[in-house]
């Protein structure tokens, strides 16, 4: 593929992912983009997981988890993969790809999982969130997008950030230290707030922090030694899930600077060319793995195929980090 042919390919994908190439990559006038993120709600990837809501406004009948799920059995072996089915990581989807969240306020949506959803840990309401930090950071993004009260979930950032200035999951166990994987998990909450125009000093300064976090780091690399900090950190897949990697950390930053105006980090720049290093000849950037797991259906290619979406994201990330040499 020459770079015109990878760019047409890219627009003859869903209207989940097309409207964002006509945005991000080709800059069409909003009226061109605005028309086809609209159709993400009647066609697609966005019709059929719309079609998957249960009358109570969750999916599959849980928050995290299935109501199905048995968390004694096979599914819950090591290696399994969790389910990708329910309600947050349903919402996580539509939001991603961009539906109008008029669509889901119009179901009732908000209100629904107000009376009737409940976390499976402690049995805690649903937008009032739980205590892992990812979930959490879910939660927030998710309510901010749909209009829903989620101030207690931005607060709750400001008080469990750690003094490296991330977070951690497994603070309910003790662990007083940050992780790159939650914290960017957390950060997609805190930024999604600011970009709603609903961010509190505090909530900014905590955002700040947890990205210094990960700059000091390079996004990848571990403060002692400088050896990277896990071995998937550029295990490219889609969808994300909870999973780190240095494209979905340096995107992040390419998000928080549309909002912020801080530039590029140089701190970065390594990071950013093990994204670079990953382009194939034709410009596309390959589908490494699949997550396991119980999925509605899936929005990718198999692993070792050309994954339009990683390359929406990678050539996107690149034009941003080019545009400022």
């Amino acid at each position: 593929m020459t770079t015109l042919t990878t760019t047409s390919w890219l627009l003859d994908q869903d209207p989940a992912l097309r409207w964002r190439v006509e945005r991000d990559l080709l800059h069409e006038p909003a009226a061109v983009w605005e028309a086809t993120r609209a159709r993400v709600a009647t066609e697609g990837f966005g019709a059929r997981l719309l079609a998957h809501q249960d009358d109570d406004g969750r999916w599959a009948g849980g928050a995290y988890f299935p109501a199905d799920f048995d968390f004694h059995g096979p599914e819950a072996r090591p290696g399994a993969g969790q389910p990708w089915t329910a309600t947050t990581w349903s919402l996580n989807a539509l939001r991603e790809w961009g539906l109008d969240p008029e669509v889901l306020r119009e179901r009732g949506t908000v209100e629904l999982l107000a009376d009737g959803c409940r976390w499976e840990y402690d049995d805690l309401p649903y937008w009032g969130g739980e205590v892992d930090c990812c979930i959490n950071g879910y939660t927030l993004a998710n309510g901010v997008w749909l209009g829903a009260d989620v101030a207690g979930i931005a607060d709750w950032f400001v008080r469990h950030a750690t003094a490296e200035g991330g977070w951690n999951c497994a603070w309910v166990d003790g662990s007083v230290r940050s992780s790159v994987s939650s914290t960017l998990n957390a950060l997609g909450g805190l930024l999604a707030l600011e970009e709603a125009g609903r961010g509190t000093d505090a909530t900014r300064s905590a955002r700040h922090g947890g990205e210094e976090y990960l700059l000091r780091r390079g996004l990848f690399r571990r403060l002692t030694t400088g050896e990277p900090i896990t071995d998937g950190i550029d295990a490219y897949a889609y969808p994300f899930r909870w999973h780190y990697s240095v494209l979905r950390a340096a995107d992040h930053f390419r998000r928080a600077d549309a909002l912020d105006g801080r530039g590029r980090d140089p701190r970065m720049a390594d990071a950013v060319e093990l994204v670079r290093s990953a382009r194939q000849p034709d410009g596309t950037w390959l589908q490494r793995e699949r997550y396991p797991g119980r999925v509605w259906f899936h929005v990718d290619v198999p692993p070792g195929e050309a994954s339009p979406w990683l390359t929406l994201y990678g050539t996107r990330l690149l034009d941003w980090w080019d545009a400022a040499v």
